[in-house]
Order: C-alpha cells, then sequence, then structure tokens
C-alpha cells in the first residue's frame, strides 16, 4: 500500500523561495516511490492531512524553526513518524535567536535531514545519529542552451536579494576594475525588502558593470547559466543552495564563499573559495578566472566532478533511504 506523506513547506504555492522548490521537487521524487504526497504549510490544521479520512504514515517538515507548530501537531495528533528538513536559516540563524523552538524540533523528529556535508559542524552532537544527507538534484542544461558572450565575461548571481546572501558583494566587486576587463555580473532574483531592491537600482546606477534583473522563472535563470562563464555564491549562510547542485551539473564553474554550506555541496578542496564578505578577495578570484584560463578550467573540473551527487537518482535514493531510517 502507498505510503500517505505530508510534505510541510513554509513557501505557499506560487513562490520560487528555495524552500518551496525543494518541496515541489521532492515530492515528485516520493511520488516515484509510490508515494502519495500532500503538500501543506505550516499553519494548517491536522485535520487537513489526512488523505480520504485516513491519518498521514509520514511527515516531512521543512525549516524547523517555521514549521514548529506543525510538527507539534503531528505529535499530538497522528503516530506517524516525522521527518525535519533543516535549512540554512534554521541551523546558522534560528538555532541560535530562537534555541528553544529550534532545539524542540529536533528532539520531536524521529529523523533529520541536512541537505549539506558538513552539517554536522553545526549540530548538537546528540542529534548526529538521527541525520541523513539528501543531496538537492539538477537536470542537466539543453543541449541548445544560450552559449556565453565571446566579447564579455559574464559573472550570474542567482538568488533573492537578502542579509544571508550578501546580494550585492559580486556588485562590489566590479566596483573601479581596469577598463580592460570584461567582466559583468547579472544578478537574478526578487529583492526580499523596498531597501534592497533601492540598494540594487542605486548599485545599477553608478556601476555599469552590474545588472539587476529582479525575479525571473526556474527556465530562465537555466538561460543565464548556459550564457555566464562564472557563477557566484557570495551567501553569509546556506543550508545547501540548489543553484549549486545546478551549477555543478551544468559544469558551471563557481566562485563560493568558504562557509559550510558550500563547503558541504562542492568539498573542502575545492580552489574556488573566498572569505565571506572580502570583496578584494572576491575580486582577486574573479579577476583571476578572466585572466587565466587554466585557473577556470581547474574550477569546471572540479564542479563535473561533483555533478554525480547531484543526479536525480542518487536524491531519490537518499530520499528512499531516509524513509527506511523511520523503520517504514
Amino acid at each position: 500500500m502507498a505510503l500517505k506523506v505530508v510534505l510541510i513547506t513554509p513557501a505557499g504555492r506560487g513562490s520560487r523561495a528555495g524552500n518551496r522548490a525543494t518541496a515541489t521537487r521532492w515530492a515528485r521524487r516520493l511520488r516515484e516511490l509510490g508515494c502519495r504526497v500532500r503538500l501543506a504549510a505550516p499553519e494548517g490544521a491536522p485535520a487537513t492531512w489526512r488523505f480520504r479520512g485516513q491519518p498521514p504514515d509520514l511527515l516531512f517538515a521543512l525549516h524547523a524553526w517555521r514549521s514548529h507548530a506543525a510538527i507539534r501537531a503531528c505529535r499530538e495528533t497522528f503516530a506517524c513518524p516525522v521527518i525535519v528538513v533543516l535549512t540554512g536559516t534554521d541551523v546558522y540563524r534560528f538555532q541560535h535567536s530562537h534555541p528553544e523552538v529550534f532545539l524542540d524540533s529536533l528532539a520531536s523528529a524521529d529523523v533529520l535531514v541536512g541537505l549539506h556535508d558538513c552539517l554536522e559542524e553545526d549540530l548538537p552532537t546528540r542529534f548526529h545519529p538521527r541525520l541523513r544527507i539528501v543531496h538537492q538534484s539538477a537536470l542537466p542544461l539543453p543541449s541548445r542552451a544560450p552559449r556565453p558572450n565571446e566579447r564579455t565575461f559574464e559573472v550570474l548571481v542567482a538568488g533573492h536579494l537578502r542579509e544571508e546572501k550578501d546580494s550585492l558583494r559580486t556588485a562590489l566587486a566590479l566596483r573601479d576594475l581596469p577598463p580592460t576587463s570584461r567582466l559583468r555580473v547579472v544578478q537574478l532574483g526578487g529583492a526580499c525588502s523596498d531597501d534592497w531592491a533601492r540598494a540594487a537600482r542605486d548599485e545599477m546606477a553608478r556601476n555599469p558593470r552590474f545588472r539587476w534583473l529582479g525575479d525571473r522563472p526556474r527556465w530562465r535563470v537555466r538561460q543565464w547559466m548556459s550564457r555566464s562563464r562564472l557563477m557566484v555564491i557570495s551567501s553569509r549562510m546556506e543550508g545547501g543552495a540548489n543553484v549549486v547542485s545546478e551549477a555543478c551539473v551544468a559544469g558551471l564553474p563557481v566562485v563560493a564563499s568558504r562557509i559550510p554550506g558550500n563547503r558541504g555541496l562542492l568539498g573542502e578542496d575545492y580552489p574556488g573559495y573566498f572569505p565571506v564578505t572580502d570583496t578584494e578577495a572576491l575580486r582577486d578570484c574573479l579577476l583571476r578566472a578572466e585572466r587565466e584560463p587554466a585557473f577556470i578550467e581547474s574550477l569546471r573540473r572540479h564542479v563535473q566532478a561533483r555533478a554525480p551527487l547531484f543526479r536525480v537518482e542518487a536524491e531519490r535514493e537518499a530520499l528512499a533511504g531516509v524513509i527506511a531510517a523511520c523503520g517504514l
């Protein structure tokens, strides 16, 4: 009999937030495993989580802090196992700002799921035995995708403009470059506040190397990945960004801040790291990528070597392992 799975995500229908993308993709993977899946919001009533009157067999809850009420409601209403999926703001922000809520969600979970290999570094030791890692999958770019422009060296930044992403760091790194540099940065992603939107517009006004195109559908992001020479992940915190998976599968070289969420996807020996928030170091890295073909080819070889981790089959097998860890 098919398992009845409720998948809780704080990002609503139509959202392009990472949590919604993860939930939608995992719903597809779980259905491929033969499960019946229902997506729900954390504030939803447990009565709506039933399948034709039957209780769920399993609950996935993305975000320990935002989904805390749903985790508690499931424990109080149903007897099914609970899987809590840990996000970047969970581990690197709310664990410290709201520890009681965060730790209560972890204690309520039968299994914890992380999205990158370095998560144990920042998780209390007592929870390590419950932790399983699921790398987020990505699809290859289409064979007829656009090619890079030979006249410029376009760098892509993809992600919503917010503090956790340190979103304008790449734009700052491209200020006042030598006139001979062909470096340009294209930024995709909606602004999470009026202040961020204003800052991006102000940066465009003063920095001719920077373009912010706002929120774009996934297919447009993939087009920009195919025409870019490099991607920058400048985040202060990440739970395991799917855009890194996509870059690896696409063979797109990455320059990334040296944080656990990036190291846990790209590997400890990845040659394209820079210290978080270090504008000068990022500028040096980008100029090196532009000037030294051997360096950017080294980055490309590394991301291509990581790509098998992010295959659809690997993600599906990992989710099957998470379900098995619940005894189902």
